[in-house]
């Protein structure tokens, strides 16, 4: 049971690690352009969603790489873990 605990406490600390830049980065962008659109009065749609998707496209870009090393080492851990988690 230890085996099963400590592979989904990673798989918890994969998820989090990837999911974390870019849910804080599209809170700031978020914010930024609703602080914009607030001073200028401008309400388009567009200018709310399309510097969010460049950001987290962004952001995807930059950490892309980190993140599949991660989901690799979890994998291999997973893999090399299995009769561990078979026979409990």
């Amino acid at each position: 049971m230890d085996a099963v605990s400590s592979l989904l406490r990673e798989a918890l600390v994969v998820v989090s690690a990837l999911s974390f830049p870019v849910l804080i980065t599209a809170t700031v962008v978020g914010t930024l352009v609703a602080i914009f659109q607030a001073a200028t009065q401008i309400q388009e749609q567009t200018l709310a969603a399309l510097p969010k998707i460049f950001a987290v496209l962004m952001i995807i870009t930059l950490f892309g790489p980190a993140g599949m090393m991660m989901c690799a080492h979890l994998f291999t851990d997973a893999l090399s873990q299995i009769q561990t988690l078979v026979s409990t």
